[in-house]
């Protein structure tokens, strides 16, 4: 506001006072409480309901992009993409060190992470999994799976492997939120308390608090907050909140969560996603400045994905109509072809292939001997496994196989 002109007659002071006021009549508590006791609370202002109407609105378009999703190969393929990308974006933000291509590479091979970063991203990976898993039960959160959740994250990435899946104890430092010059940004409620707040956590997770309604990607968005601010665990509280976020939006029906990822988002101006909680805090415990900022990222990570489909899908049709004559192609060979298409450098195993579009490792097998056979991949032994890559003329063999079809056709 320091920065705007105030309405006529009125002082800066005047006006803010009046706007905090206002809101204030229009907040409701929430059951989170920060470390002096005291309520956060929430306003459904007109700008969260524009958010989680478009949010809403183009959730509701299944049918939509599921057919995009389906048109490019397979909607099992691209719930992989979808889970490895928030993995290892999730983990860059809070610094494993890696590069996105050898992380990719580690997750659709199964291979053993082999530093400490790709340890983070394998563990990330695998508690959106156990999210997902957990959101398909469709039961109640319990502090255990909060626990359990952390287990999977912090497994073997922190310096005393007894502190993976359990809270901070009394008499331990507890972990406080620094910024990189270690100035101290938050100061967590002390670890005496964190029993009975993951208790109260999971029972506003599982809506059974008696705030009345509440939007379920707001609800998803304030439990990432919560765990946030509670800070409960020496590591992985960032990693254990987006899990959570994703386990709440999936639980509620949210499909679309599936396929985005925040972190990805989150990562381009990690300073905003401080900002976020510092207003909250600062602003006498208005979580509303959180809740705008997320549906803000929601928003911004489905119109990545909507231009993502947009850019997929013109590159398999264009594939497709390159392959029409050559017959015999499933949907996960064109989609092989397509990705050697935009990057001639790429490996393709077996087993990833196996995990991407989640078959079994001889239908795998199969499609990419078939495309060995064909004379567009390359073979070669590693170790005691195959590897295949593009051929050398990939672009001029593929072409020659379509002018051979309309030969013989």
């Amino acid at each position: 506001m320091r920065h705007r002109d105030p309405p006529e007659g009125l002082t800066l002071d005047e006006w803010w006072l009046g706007t905090a006021y206002s809101r204030l009549t229009v907040s409701r508590p929430l059951p989170l409480t920060n470390v002096n006791g005291e309520s956060f609370r929430f306003s459904n202002i007109d700008l969260i309901q524009e958010l989680v109407h478009h949010i809403d609105q183009y959730a509701s378009g299944q049918i939509q992009i599921d057919n995009a999703i389906i048109n490019i190969g397979s909607s099992d393929r691209y719930l992989v993409s979808s889970l490895i990308e928030e993995a290892i974006t999730s983990s860059l933000l809070e610094g494993a060190a890696t590069t996105r291509r050898v992380a990719k590479e580690m997750l659709r091979t199964k291979r053993a992470p082999r530093t400490h970063g790709e340890r983070m991203i394998s563990n990330n990976f695998n508690a959106m999994v156990a999210a997902e898993q957990l959101a398909r039960e469709d039961r109640p959160l319990t502090p255990k799976d909060v626990l359990e959740l952390h287990r999977i994250v912090a497994d073997g990435t922190l310096d005393d492997e007894s502190d993976a899946g359990r809270l901070q104890r009394p008499g331990e430092d507890r972990v406080f939120v620094v910024d990189h010059d270690e100035t101290v940004l938050h100061r967590p409620p002390p670890a005496e308390e964190l029993p009975e707040r993951l208790a109260k956590l999971c029972e506003f997770a599982n809506g059974d608090s008696t705030e009345g309604f509440l939007h379920p990607v707001v609800r998803a968005i304030l439990i990432h907050f919560w765990m946030g601010y509670d800070h409960p665990f020496v590591d992985g509280n960032g990693r254990t909140a987006r899990a959570l976020f994703y386990w709440s939006m999936l639980r509620s029906g949210y499909w679309l969560a599936q396929y985005i990822s925040i972190s990805a988002i989150l990562r381009e101006a990690p300073g905003q996603y401080k900002k976020a909680y510092l207003k909250a805090e600062t602003d006498n415990n208005d979580a509303t400045y959180f809740v705008i900022y997320q549906l803000e990222v929601i928003e911004q990570a489905i119109e990545s994905l909507r231009g993502y489909l947009t850019r997929k899908t013109a590159e398999v049709a264009e594939t497709k109509q390159l392959l029409h004559n050559v017959s015999g192609l499933n949907n996960r060979q064109l989609s092989i072809i397509s990705d050697a298409l935009n990057d001639p450098y790429k490996t393709f195993t077996i087993r990833g292939q196996a995990q991407l579009h989640r078959v079994v490792y001889q239908s795998a097998r199969t499609d990419l001997l078939a495309l060995s056979e064909l004379g567009l991949l390359s073979k070669i032994k590693v170790g005691n496994k195959f590897e295949f890559h593009a051929a050398s003329d990939f672009e001029n063999r593929l072409h020659a196989l379509v002018e051979s079809t309309k030969q013989q056709a």
